[in-house]
């Protein structure tokens, strides 16, 4: 996927000035606000458990390179194989591989976010190859030509009204007068164009939110049958995923999986929750019969040495994004690549160069939720940080903010100056501000003003009241 990333001023404007978009939004907000805190509180224990998760996924990390060996021994013992790929690139090549070795023309495919990142639909078009999305928001986003917004709710961006007009331009062998206003024929029309494509595939793909090294399983959850078509009813399941979503036993994903869904989308558990265990055995009544497991690097290696490691114990609950006010504002697609929210505004500069995503973690106001949310307790403020001091270091942000912290960092250095200067700031400012006590313009802030105004001091600076108190 070709990054838009460094253009984020530019994509975030032009999403604050959609107002489809704006409402889709606030109802993902709104339900995040209400769903999440009421499922939690039936289940007392969840902080407890959302430790234990935080344990899992850094040990997995701590132990990834026995963990990944246990991993590929026990599939290759199951009757599958796998295939270890450094880059985006080599898992395209291998992918396409396997469907050439089988003559394969038809492709069926689940929700894979790692799939977007190494453009592998384009790739497989190129061969000439038929590929279908069939996740029901990534159907209609492939109808439309258009990227996922939501690492779960990939089509959120959308309005129902929406996606009932894209049916109606793509469907046209369809009765042009069908009652399209119902959610459930839309739902409806969908299984019916893709029944056919699954019972014709030669080839199912599949991502993994977890692989467990102790049985070689690669586990899905969702919340359509889309998942398990896709890998029983073709001749070859491939499932492609990353190196870090290796975890030890099947006990561990029971421990994840009680925390991702109410993460996720506020439920208690998702409809489906799949484990695939290599291929068809004698006596099974359904699967493939071949089974295949692309394991992913893509710069994750370099991720586990440094100081971002932390954002690989990820298990791509989305909850980041639905929480994040900034992401409410402007939605996924603003961020330029396949991640969006907190979460890409930590993985985008790691996986593309800081040069052209270094506006992302600006984006942010720092407000904590992102972390308070997280189910394994990655400290996304903190890694945030990190790539502003980063950016700032190589230069790669603004002069005009570099000079501004800079005489700043001056002033605050030496408080026998910067006491006062608060001071004479703070009396300026509060008389500005008038009876109303805001300020509707103020110098070089523009980009806060421009939209609302700025409360003005009502007193004193800080340290007057820390004295006083």
């Amino acid at each position: 996927m070709r990054s838009t990333s460094d253009r984020f001023p530019e994509n975030a404007a032009r999403a604050l000035g959609d107002p489809t978009l704006r409402a889709a939004l606030s109802r993902l907000q709104q339900d995040t606000r209400v769903g999440r805190p009421a499922i939690l509180d039936r289940l007392p224990e969840f902080n407890a458990i959302r430790d234990a998760a935080s344990d899992i996924r850094t040990h997995g990390l701590d132990h990834l390179d026995v963990h990944l060996e246990i991993f590929e021994r026990n599939v290759q013992e199951n009757g599958g194989h796998v295939h270890w790929c450094r880059t985006g690139d080599d898992a395209c090549a291998a992918i396409h591989e396997i469907c050439r070795a089988r003559g394969a023309k038809l492709i069926v495919k689940g929700k894979s976010m790692v799939s977007e990142e190494i453009a592998l639909n384009d790739y497989l078009l190129a061969q000439d190859l038929e590929v279908v999305e069939t996740d029901l928001g990534e159907y209609i986003l492939q109808l439309r030509g258009e990227t996922p917004s939501h690492v779960v709710m990939p089509a959120i961006h959308l309005t129902q009204d929406g996606v009932s007009q894209t049916f109606r331009d793509h469907h046209d062998d369809l009765d042009a007068g069908r009652d399209l206003d119902e959610a459930r024929n839309l739902t409806d029309e969908a299984r019916d164009k893709l029944r056919g494509k699954f019972l014709a595939a030669d080839i199912g793909i599949t991502g993994a939110n977890f692989l467990v090294a102790e049985t070689g399983t690669a586990v899905i959850v969702t919340n359509e049958g889309n998942g398990d078509l896709t890998q029983t009813l073709p001749p070859v399941h491939i499932v492609l995923a990353s190196i870090e979503k290796i975890i030890p036993t099947i006990t561990d994903a029971l421990s994840l999986i009680r925390v991702l869904a109410r993460s996720a989308t506020g439920q208690e558990i998702t409809c489906y929750t799949t484990f695939a265990t290599g291929p068809r055995r004698d006596g099974d009544l359904d699967g493939p019969e071949e089974f295949h497991v692309v394991l992913l690097d893509n710069g994750r290696a370099d991720l586990l040495g440094g100081e971002f490691r932390d954002i690989l114990r990820c298990i791509r609950c989305g909850a980041c994004q639905s929480v994040c006010p900034v992401y409410g504002a402007i939605g996924g697609h603003a961020y330029g690549w396949v991640y969006g929210g907190p979460i890409g505004a930590v993985l985008t500069p790691a996986f593309i160069g800081l040069e052209g995503a270094r506006d992302l973690p600006e984006a942010s106001s720092l407000c904590g939720a992102c972390a308070d949310v997280c189910p394994v307790k990655i400290p996304i403020p903190d890694l945030l940080r990190r790539w502003r001091r980063r950016s700032h270091g190589q230069k790669l942000s603004p002069p005009r903010a570099r000079w501004g912290l800079a005489l700043w960092a001056w002033f605050a250095s030496r408080p026998e100056l910067y006491r006062p200067a608060a001071r004479i700031a703070m009396a300026i400012l509060h008389w500005a501000g008038g009876r109303q006590g805001r300020l509707h313009r103020l110098p070089f802030a523009r980009g806060w003003t421009v939209s609302r105004d700025f409360p003005a001091p009502e007193g004193g600076t800080f340290m007057d009241q820390w004295r006083a108190k």
